[in-house]
């Protein structure tokens, strides 16, 4: 299925596919890159990308992005994704940078918007806390303002690749007697402050990829408040639905299927019984594809004319982490014994793994993936959006 396209348009889709065959490095194709490559091998493509014009597709042409319209925005995700490129720093370019150029003030995007376009500034994320995951209303890091700074303490816990940070942006309480939605501010803070401590949550797929960051005494100067204190709400969501109408994921989908179909065919005899119900499980899954793929073109062409996805984005984050997740669950199914092995972190040349590169690659995958419908807002969370907003519950 594909978006119809004109002669332009089209034209710019060969350009992305050449780019990509081109210009990809060669040392990024690793199985798991958010936990294979170092903080430096992460960014090559990152700057290649950026000396292109292309690290930022969803940016006004005023603030460094290219200007591109809804198509070429989602021409550029689909052909990345189904070619299996490591996307754009996604806290850095996806998430700050557009709540800085939409509500940060000049002196603000002066200094933050450059270093983001370029990597030099790192960002993650500092949202969720221990009691305090979907429901971020709840937050209890607190930012107490004296003079010129907040004082800030609270801890945030499951930040992704915080320990390759430069800097965080947090949701912080600046009103304890206001109610939950109303006293949150969002502020950014130098991960190099003293007070700033990161420690590693190591995950059920034995990698290192999210942390807990603890924020003890940290002054942070007032100039980096965005907005207005006690509107951190406001920018929160409007972030969060960046994150979320990105999270269809059907080029990835549909590369991990073609793998998973020669994983099948590899592992279970065409005469096993087995072979067939997988045939189908996979029919049926391509099939949820495909539904989601034409809700996304859909929604693309009305953003093309105009019309704000609303909801959609909710729907998005649904389908897709779950048919995600089914994809993962039927490879570890395929490759059988091989499930049982996990590699170690770090990952040493010396350790024997048994069977194919893709047994153990497969069983990480699927332990990892377990997450997507927790983070971002939990699936739960966004039915009850789309049960208020869609229906009227």
């Amino acid at each position: 299925m594909e978006l119809a396209l004109s002669p332009e348009d089209a034209a710019f889709r060969d350009e992305v596919r050449a780019f990509i065959k081109d210009n990809y490095p060669a040392e990024m194709r690793v199985p798991n890159p958010e936990t294979d490559l170092s903080k430096e091998q992460m960014l090559l493509w990152h700057r290649i990308l950026h000396a292109k014009g292309w690290i930022a597709p969803l940016w006004p042409k005023e603030y460094g992005g290219p200007g591109w319209s809804i198509t070429r925005r989602f021409i550029f995700d689909q052909e990345t994704t189904r070619a299996g490129t490591m996307p754009p720093l996604a806290f850095s370019v996806t998430m700050v940078g557009p709540v800085i150029y939409t509500f940060g003030n000049d002196a603000q995007k002066k200094k933050f918007l450059p270093r983001i376009l370029s990597g030099e500034d790192w960002w993650c994320q500092g949202y969720s806390e221990p009691g305090s995951g979907s429901d971020l209303a709840t937050v209890r890091t607190k930012a107490v303002r004296d003079g010129d700074h907040y004082v800030v303490n609270g801890h945030k816990t499951w930040t992704t690749l915080a320990q390759h940070a430069d800097w965080i942006f947090c949701l912080v309480r600046t009103d304890t007697t206001a109610k939950p939605q109303s006293g949150i501010s969002f502020l950014l803070i130098d991960m190099k402050s003293p007070g700033v401590t990161v420690r590693p949550i190591i995950t059920i797929d034995g990698s290192h990829e999210v942390n807990d960051v603890f924020l003890e005494n940290v002054r942070v100067p007032a100039e980096n408040l965005i907005g207005e204190e006690n509107k951190g709400w406001t920018y929160a969501k409007f972030l969060l639905g960046n994150e979320r109408t990105s999270m269809a994921g059907i080029g990835r989908s549909t590369r991990y299927i073609e793998r998973l179909k020669k994983i099948v065919k590899a592992e279970i005899p065409e005469d096993d019984p087995a072979h067939l119900e997988f045939i189908r499980d996979i029919a049926r899954v391509e099939l949820d594809v495909l539904a989601l793929e034409a809700t996304e073109l859909r929604v693309v062409a009305q953003m093309a004319r105009g019309i704000d996805p609303g909801p959609a984005a909710s729907l998005f984050k649904i389908r897709g982490t779950e048919i995600f997740q089914d994809i993962t669950e039927l490879t570890h199914r395929a490759i059988g014994n091989y499930g049982l092995a996990i590699r170690e972190y770090p990952v040493s040349a010396n350790r024997f793994m048994p069977g194919p590169d893709y047994g153990h690659t497969a069983s990480e995958k699927y332990l990892n993936s377990r997450k997507l419908s927790i983070y971002g807002g939990s699936n739960e969370i966004q039915r009850n959006i789309i049960a208020k907003a869609v229906l009227g519950l």
